[in-house]
C-alpha cells in the first residue's frame, strides 16, 4: 500500500481539518443540570412557518442556529421535518435521531403528543391512546427528555364537558404513572380553540389528575386569552402556582386569535405583555426547568427565538 495520500484522500482530510474548528464550536455546552433555567427552540414554530408562509427551514440550519446562540435543547414535533417519531423499539432509528441533535450539542428536552383521544367516549380508544403514549414515554427517555407535552384538542363527540373532563383526567393519571416510571414529567396545555379552553378547566385538570409527575405548561399567549386578554398573563400563572408548572412555551401576544386559529404568538416585545414579569416571579419562587421559545406561526421564528432568549438572559442576570 502506498504511504502517500491519494488526491481524493488528501482532499477529504483537508476538509475534515478545515471543519474541525467549526465542529468544536458545536460541541456540547457546559452541563446544564445545575442551571436554574435551560432554554430551547421549539420546532413547532418552524413546522408551522413552513406550512403557513411556505418557507424552507432545513433542520441542520435550525440546529446550527440553536447551537450558535446558546440554546440548550429543542422540543420535537411528530410530523416535522421528516415524518413521525420512531417507535421505542426501533433502536437504530432512535439512535440516529438522537445522534443528529448530539452532533450540534443540543439536547432533546421534550416531544409533543396529541391527546384528543385521551377523552374519547370509547374506553377502548382511550386505552389504546395510553398504550401509544407509553411507547412515546419510552422513546422520550431514550432521547434524554425531561418532559413530554400533551394537547387535548378535538370535540366532545356527544359527551358532556364534565364527563369529558373526568375521562381526560383518568387518562392523564395513567400517563403520569407511566411518566414516573421513566422519570419524566407529563405536561399539558389547553388553548382557546379546544373544548377545554378556560382558566377553570386548567385548574380542574390539575386538581383531578393530581399526580406529582403531571404538570401544566405556561404559555403566555393562551393564559392571556383565558384571563381576558389583559396583557397580564402572569396573574393567571400566579393563580396556578409555580409548583404546578412543568415547563414554559414562551412568547409574547397581542391578546387575539391569529386568523381564526389559536392565540397569536409573537416575539418578546412585539405584543402587549411584559414577558419579563412572569420570569421574574418564577425566579422569585425558585422555579427550575425548561423554557422553550414558542414561535407558532411567527413569520420569522429565528427572530422570535432570539427575542425570547434575550428576555430570559436579562432576568437571569438581574
Amino acid at each position: 500500500m502506498s504511504t502517500q495520500l491519494s488526491r481524493r484522500s488528501a482532499g477529504q482530510l483537508g476538509a475534515a481539518l478545515a471543519l474541525a474548528p467549526w465542529l468544536s464550536g458545536l460541541a456540547a455546552p457546559a452541563p446544564v443540570a445545575d442551571r436554574l433555567w435551560k432554554t430551547a427552540v421549539g420546532l413547532n414554530g418552524f413546522q408551522s412557518g413552513s406550512r403557513k408562509y411556505k418557507k424552507n427551514y432545513p433542520i441542520w440550519e435550525v440546529l446550527d442556529f440553536a447551537a450558535r446562540n446558546g440554546f440548550d435543547g429543542v422540543e420535537l414535533v411528530g410530523d416535522w421535518p421528516a415524518g413521525g417519531y420512531p417507535g421505542a423499539r426501533e433502536t437504530g432509528r432512535v439512535r440516529a435521531l438522537r445522534r443528529l441533535y448530539d452532533q450540534y450539542g443540543v439536547g432533546i428536552f421534550s416531544i409533543q403528543i396529541g391527546a384528543d383521544r385521551a377523552f374519547d367516549p370509547e374506553a377502548e380508544v382511550r386505552r389504546r391512546w395510553v398504550e401509544e403514549v407509553a411507547d412515546r414515554l419510552q422513546l422520550a427517555a431514550q432521547l434524554g427528555c425531561a418532559c413530554v407535552g400533551m394537547w387535548p384538542g378535538g370535540g366532545l363527540r356527544g359527551q358532556t364537558l364534565e364527563v369529558a373532563l373526568d375521562r381526560l383526567c383518568e387518562s392523564f393519571r395513567r400517563v403520569a404513572d407511566l411518566a414516573a416510571e421513566q422519570k419524566i414529567l407529563a405536561c399539558f396545555e389547553i388553548e382557546p380553540p379546544f373544548v377545554f379552553n378556560q382558566e377553570a378547566h386548567y385548574h380542574e385538570i390539575l386538581r383531578r389528575t393530581n399526580h406529582p409527575n403531571f404538570k401544566g405548561i405556561y404559555d403566555p399567549s393562551h393564559f392571556d386569552l383565558m384571563s381576558g386578554s389583559t396583557g397580564r398573563p402572569e396573574e393567571m400563572l400566579k393563580r396556578v402556582g409555580a409548583r404546578q408548572v412543568g415547563y414554559l412555551q414562551f412568547c409574547d401576544t397581542d391578546g387575539k386569535l391569529r386568523d381564526g386559529g389559536t392565540s397569536t404568538h409573537l416575539g418578546c416585545g412585539d405584543g402587549h405583555t411584559d414577558c419579563t414579569q412572569a420570569l421574574r416571579w418564577l425566579k422569585q419562587q425558585g422555579w427550575r426547568g425548561w423554557i422553550m421559545m414558542d414561535e407558532w406561526e411567527v413569520p420569522d421564528p429565528y427572530d422570535a427565538c432570539l427575542k425570547g432568549k434575550k428576555a430570559v438572559d436579562q432576568v437571569l442576570a438581574g
